[in-house]
């Protein structure tokens, strides 16, 4: 059996959500789940713990692009890998920093060989190719590794999403006989995840998933989407893929998105997730509950002495006052940071749980339908 695998438990006979589990060397992970982004090692204002113990998740991020330039492979090889580095003794998925470098439009070259780009940093010059991006992740240590790609910008005119997808094609290729001719360095399995690509053409879109399929790679990554595209040509595009990707192995939608993303993607079969949306929005006070959207920030809620969400099991959420966290925000206290951030998270995590534990007991369609109204109201 290879080191992830992943297991179906039941598909929700109303739409194609499914709950299953991934296994792999560093633990047991339920899906449908949210995997909260800690770019550079770190999931913004959290402390591992609290991920654990408040979140409750199961599994984290870490960036390429970020970790490569800071603090570097040399340090997180001397720590033993990112798990030893950060204390995170769960799975870790890594972005291959394909996305960073396409972020970098007026820093960057892309070529046959790979992105030549500048550090946000430093302006360094730096050269990303599908080996050494491999080599990178191998440093790193991630559980699931993804394969180097081009995400095309949106709007893409068909010749240029054509081109791309081509290169991404090839790349994966590379990144492939790389990945299996070089061994892990901490004495457990890393898995590599290929990237479906295509921009909005549902003929390139096709076609990579099809070729990502014919790979035989233990999982797939749908890449390229919400990156400006309206909603539903997002979830038009994400069951086209999902359609296409074997029923057997986990699917992972990259960068996406809100909590009513998060349940319409479910529902086309989507596995896996993550987003900046939780902790970036909540250090700017917004909160995700399960009653709605707050702007913390309002004066409504300067006397309204109400925990955050009893709706949810958080302990932080169910502990703290919304007045309360509007003071902290208000006077720009950190701790109101942290607060927000835990709370976004923990909702997230709550969120897909919830969506599994509702496909299981055969009532998703009816209450993802009433959910998604719920979670798209202004409080």
């Amino acid at each position: 059996m290879p080191a992830l695998s992943f297991q179906l438990h039941s598909t929700d006979v109303s739409t194609k959500a499914r709950a299953g589990t991934v296994t792999t060397d560093h633990g047991v992970i339920e899906t449908p789940i949210f995997m909260p982004v800690g770019t550079v090692g770190s999931v913004k204002a959290l402390t591992v713990q609290q991920l654990q113990e408040d979140v409750q998740a199961q599994i984290i991020l870490g960036n390429t692009y970020h970790l490569y330039l800071r603090p570097g492979t040399e340090v997180l090889e001397a720590a033993g890998g990112l798990h030893k580095f950060n204390g995170w003794n769960k799975p870790i998925l890594t972005d291959s920093g394909g996305y960073q470098v396409f972020s970098l439009a007026n820093n960057r070259k892309i070529k046959e060989e790979g992105v030549v780009f500048q550090s946000h940093i430093d302006g360094s010059k730096h050269l990303f190719t599908p080996e050494s991006v491999m080599d990178i992740q191998r440093s790193i240590g991630a559980d699931i590794v993804m394969a180097f790609d081009e995400c095309p910008p949106y709007p893409s005119d068909y010749k240029y999403a054509h081109k791309s997808t081509e290169l991404t094609h090839r790349w994966l290729e590379r990144c492939i006989k790389h990945f299996n001719a070089t061994p892990g360095k901490y004495g457990y399995t890393q898995n590599l995840f290929p990237i479906v690509q295509g921009s909005t053409y549902k003929d390139l879109r096709t076609a990579s998933a099809q070729f990502m399929t014919s790979t035989s790679l233990t999982g797939c990554a749908i890449g390229g989407l919400s990156v400006g595209e309206p909603e539903e040509m997002m979830y038009e595009f994400t069951e086209l893929c999902c359609d296409e990707l074997p029923v057997n192995k986990p699917r992972y939608l990259m960068g996406v998105g809100t909590p009513w993303n998060i349940l319409e993607c479910i529902a086309l079969g989507v596995d896996m997730f993550d987003c900046v949306m939780p902790t970036r929005n909540g250090r700017n006070a917004m909160l995700f509950t399960s009653k709605g959207v707050i702007n913390i920030d309002n004066k409504k809620w300067e006397k309204d002495f109400s925990p955050l969400d009893d709706g949810i099991d958080c302990e932080m959420s169910n502990y703290y006052s919304k007045a309360y966290l509007r003071h902290l925000i208000k006077a720009k206290e950190i701790t109101g940071l942290t607060i927000a951030s835990t709370h976004n998270l923990a909702f997230y995590l709550w969120l897909v749980n919830e969506a599994r534990k509702r496909i299981l007991d055969g009532s998703f369609a009816a209450w993802k339908k009433e959910m998604v109204e719920v979670l798209k109201r202004r409080l």
